[in-house]
């Protein structure tokens, strides 16, 4: 009887292990949490990087439909993805850049740098509005409709196809 209460806890450590690995097994890594597609932007106001001065994400008279994408100078998908940010400014796609956690110096470093492909460029050092929106990482974008609805959420670094992708599901 001592033996089997001793090897409880390694039966219990085994068992837990198997839970954990079928689990893991099941889980598909690609899945994304899409907690706020189909709901309105977070009524928030973060301050614009030039001025510092609060805007809300999501202001009034919006026209069209337009892309939220979180980013920020330290990450270097940010980066990979840069060039197809700037090719949607040169076809007249509006995007929010929200630098996620980034110091105001380092943001506009990394614009002079890059280039700015940005509509209006907007500040959440503290991570808060990431929380918000269920930012799991940067870079994520965000295609929001005229209404303030979101409409699709990509995770990662866009590409050219997974633009045109979110893009596509405006209509």
């Amino acid at each position: 009887m001592k033996r089997l209460v001793a090897l409880l806890p390694l039966a219990v450590l085994v068992l837990l292990a198997v839970l954990f690995a079928g689990y893991a097994l099941k889980r598909d890594p690609n899945v994304q949490p899409r907690a706020l597609v189909g709901k309105p932007v977070p009524a928030l106001s973060l301050p614009v990087l030039e001025t510092g001065r609060p805007e809300p994400v999501h202001p009034s008279g919006v026209a069209a439909p337009y892309l939220v994408n979180f980013f920020a100078s330290w990450c270097a998908p940010c980066e990979v993805e840069h060039p197809v940010l700037m090719d949607l400014k040169t076809r007249g796609v509006a995007v929010v850049g929200i630098a996620y956690k980034d110091a105001p110096d380092n943001t506009e470093a990394f614009l002079g740098r890059l280039g700015d492909p940005f509509s209006r460029r907007l500040l959440d050092r503290d991570g808060r509005a990431g929380l918000e929106f269920g930012v799991t990482g940067v870079p994520e974008t965000y295609l929001v409709g005229a209404n303030g609805v979101i409409l699709a959420k990509h995770t990662g670094e866009l590409t050219p196809d997974s633009a045109r992708d979110l893009l596509g599901q405006a209509r």
